[in-house]
């Protein structure tokens, strides 16, 4: 089978935001609140964070379980890896990802100022200037004939989709509205000319949005 491009997890609010302005290290998501994005996810019993025993089955388990199901690369873009912007001046700090990245496989992180590629643990950071269709190409051959996960932020998946190259996508709509900072889209109706699409309501307040490619 085809090696697929997927998008897993993506979190938005109820009007299509998912990350705010003013990104810095200690602010991921800049004004947005991350716990608005996430607290689903954490809840549930498969969250790859999860340290203690515990959490929730039922639909939002079974999403989150799927994240990590046949993926082989990952890619991402520069500022879901960091908030430095321009040539990188601070080699040693290595990210948000902590020593212990959840990811498990290599990672393609978009940027036009390249650096070195480093491993923690068993995930391994390349750092590529390309466009969409020749990065997935570098995944995909580091895949090994699995998956590439498409891990965000939002312009990079915009991006990816602009190019007609995400084969999947699961967003998570939350019932909050943020106002403002960076849009996935005005309405997932924008998608139906390329993808079949299934909205299926949790009963954490989640709204799962199953897209898959026409």
């Amino acid at each position: 089978m085809a090696q697929s491009l997927r998008v897993h997890n993506f979190g938005v609010s109820s009007d299509g935001i998912g990350a705010g302005a003013d990104q810095s290290r200690d602010h991921p998501f800049g004004h947005v609140d991350p716990e608005q994005l996430f607290t689903w996810a954490r809840a549930t019993a498969s969250w790859p964070g999860r340290t203690e025993p515990g959490g929730s089955r039922g639909l939002d388990d079974y999403v989150v379980r799927d994240w990590a199901r046949n993926i082989g690369a990952e890619i991402m873009g520069r500022n879901k890896f960091g908030p430095q912007r321009g040539p990188w001046n601070d080699h040693e700090w290595r990210g948000w990802w902590g020593d212990e990245p959840p990811f498990h496989t290599p990672v393609f992180v978009m940027t036009h100022h390249e650096r070195p590629s480093f491993t923690l643990s068993d995930t391994t950071f390349h750092f590529v200037d390309g466009d969409p269709e020749s990065v997935l190409e570098q995944a995909r051959v580091a895949a090994q004939g699995k998956d590439v996960r498409l891990g965000g932020g939002v312009s990079t998946v915009r991006q990816f989709l602009d190019a007609d190259l995400v084969d999947s996508l699961h967003v998570a709509v939350l019932p909050v509205k943020f106002g403002s900072g960076l849009r996935l889209w005005e309405s997932p109706d924008e998608l139906l000319d390329r993808f079949h699409l299934d909205v299926v309501p949790s009963p954490s307040g989640v709204v799962h949005h199953l897209f898959w490619r026409k």
